[in-house]
């Protein structure tokens, strides 16, 4: 993957403090989230946004990252535009399928089950399933077969599309997981914490087709199953509405933090070129935490 900046190479550390306190100042925060990621091996990006105010916190936010699994939410915001558009309704039933075409010459290929972080979908092909049935899949358990399928439903060019409108300049939603035959051409889903921060702060706003739909999507992304970054650290009454996204070297978290007295905020952080990937996870975990300390120091 080619590198937009250079990846920062200090001496690794994975000892971190969960309870590590925060500036008041946004410009010494800065500098504690940077000296916590300069611990590790690997390239960082950080995006937050305080709903409330409009308050942000950018590092490296417009650097491309391979998007793993973060494309779903975008994939997600699609299918309930489409949705409302009366194309078809969530609640549709869709055939569950396991063969779809590569972006590159059309030909044909398959996903496997030993590869998916979630494997009970595949005991469905030949079934019917309802749409939303498929989206929940695809976020809470990041389900790569339920997003190929959803994906064949509402079109990437599509999702491209409307995050142009929503002001997501440089997330690219180009075909399904596991087409070989693209990667290997580096036709890869690429996004930046910017572009997620922007969905998931229009998210929060309830301004994504309609409060309804934005509702709907919030409280599907509150399911997530894997929370060892953004919420790993957080206290038990947090919620997240967020999506992971991980391969070899990369791990990604984007979402949306609710606390109990009604405040939001949106936290955006990205990583590549890990070498050690716990370390990595462990050190977005620490960092979100110093976001948080520092929301709650606003009050």
């Amino acid at each position: 993957m080619t590198t937009t900046l250079p990846a920062i190479f200090i001496t690794l550390s994975i000892m971190i403090s969960p309870s590590t306190n925060s500036s008041t100042n946004p410009e010494q925060l800065k500098e504690q989230i940077r000296a916590e990621f300069a611990k590790q091996k690997g390239t960082f990006a950080l995006a937050y946004r305080n709903v409330q105010t409009g308050e942000e916190i950018l590092i490296n936010e417009r650097i491309n990252f391979h998007a793993a699994s973060t494309m779903k939410t975008p994939v997600l915001i699609e299918a309930y535009k489409q949705a409302a558009s009366g194309k078809f309704k969530i609640t549709d039933p869709i055939l569950v399928k396991n063969k779809f075409k590569s972006i590159v010459d059309g030909s044909t290929y398959s996903l496997n089950a030993g590869d998916d972080s979630d494997s009970v979908l595949y005991t469905k092909i030949g079934t019917k399933l309802p749409v939303y049935d498929l989206l929940y899949l695809m976020i809470i358990k990041s389900s790569n077969l339920a997003t190929n399928i959803i994906i064949d439903l509402v079109g990437a060019q599509n999702v491209n599309k409307t995050m142009r409108e929503m002001g997501a300049k440089d997330i690219q939603v180009l075909r399904g997981v596991e087409d070989s035959k693209a990667y290997e051409k580096g036709m890869n889903n690429t996004t930046t914490a910017y572009d997620q921060m922007v969905i998931f702060n229009e998210m929060a706003k309830g301004a994504i087709v309609d409060k309804e739909s934005s509702d709907a999507m919030v409280k599907i992304l509150l399911d997530q199953a894997f929370n060892d970054k953004i919420p790993a650290y957080l206290p038990k009454d947090v919620k997240v509405a967020h999506k992971t996204g991980w391969i070899t070297g990369v791990n990604h978290d984007a979402g949306i933090v609710y606390l109990p007295d009604g405040r939001k905020y949106v936290l955006v952080l990205l990583s590549k070129e890990l070498i050690d990937d716990k370390a990595g996870v462990a050190a977005m975990a620490n960092v979100s935490k110093i976001i948080y300390n520092y929301f709650i120091s606003q009050k």
